[in-house]
């Protein structure tokens, strides 16, 4: 029996293909992030400010913007510390992390998109009885099963990657811990751990899919059926801000495996789009047309100018 000598230790070789713009990625990549993180918050902030906000549709949107933040928080901070120059390692059990948090909040997210697009079903299709099927309780446990599926999903991934034995190279060709990236490092057969999380990954985004295009099938038809041009608009603006996001998330992962041979640098980039540039525009496109959440921030920021002239005042 040869003895062999356990990882415990991985050294993330990041973006490929980008040797010498380091700092160029570097600025890029932080105002990106710091982008993301300011306008998820100020989504959060007028959600909670605006009691006119309470309602399915926006208490879904708060949950997409916390996992945007999370997601993306997932795997740029460590990507920003080494492009400033700092150590490409990371433990054992913070790249295990890493993959659990990263598979957690993207399949999370996904089901969410899901649960949004059947609220935005139930608001088109059945709008007398919206607040009575989208009740509350309905809200809370659709959210909650999200969240319970997205752990469950990554729980299952993670147990299958992490119990392999790692004892040889540990340098990982990516900008972080995922499964591609990691699993050719293992020194079992890994055959077993491919195809469950080839099926899970896969089947997991195809059932999404399958159900947002379901819905948005019926919205269709509900829409069509309206007689008002008035009518037609307005029915189609409360879909196109979901519609928007739904093909930012799903767009860039359709496109790289319609490549017969995608490269690892189209591979990272698209990646990077879904990481960090979908989380940044989500607010926007939720945002920018919507005249509700542009009141409730304006208002918001008013409380806190006036609050703080009348502490300056006392």
């Amino acid at each position: 029996m040869r003895n062999h000598t356990m990882v415990t230790q991985f050294i993330i070789l990041g973006i490929p293909e980008t040797e010498g713009l380091e700092t160029a990625l570097f600025f890029l990549f932080s105002s990106l992030y710091l982008c993301t993180l300011l306008g998820n918050v100020l989504i959060l902030t007028a959600i909670f400010a605006s009691s006119q906000l309470h309602t399915p549709m926006y208490f879904f949107l708060g949950n997409l913007s916390i996992f945007d933040m999370g997601f993306s928080s997932t795997t740029v901070p460590k990507m920003l510390s080494y492009l400033s120059g700092h150590s490409q390692g990371i433990s054992f059990q913070g790249c295990a992390a890493q993959l659990f948090f990263y598979h957690f909040l993207g399949c999370t997210e996904g089901f969410l998109y899901t649960v949004m697009a059947y609220d935005r079903f139930v608001a088109i299709c059945y709008p007398l009885r919206y607040m009575v099927i989208m009740n509350h309780r309905v809200c809370f446990v659709l959210a909650t099963g999200t969240w319970m599926s997205g752990c469950v999903h990554a729980i299952i991934l993670t147990s299958l990657i992490f119990k392999l034995p790692f004892c040889g190279s540990n340098q990982v060709g990516y900008y972080f811990c995922d499964i591609p990236a990691v699993l050719p490092l293992a020194c079992e057969d890994t055959s077993l751990a491919q195809r469950v999380s080839f099926t899970n990954v896969g089947l997991v985004s195809l059932i999404c899919l399958f159900l947002i295009l379901v819905s948005y099938t019926r919205i269709g038809i509900s829409i069509l059926k309206i007689r008002s041009t008035e009518g037609r608009q307005r029915a189609f603006s409360t879909c196109s801000a979901h519609l928007t996001a739904i093909l930012c998330a799903y767009g860039p992962v359709i496109i790289i495996y319609l490549q017969p041979n995608p490269s690892p640098l189209l591979g990272a980039v698209i990646q990077m789009l879904n990481n960090l540039v979908t989380p940044m525009l989500n607010p926007l496109i939720y945002s920018l047309r919507n005249k509700d959440v542009k009141s409730a921030l304006r208002n918001a920021f008013l409380k806190r100018n006036l609050a703080l002239e009348i502490i300056e005042n006392i």
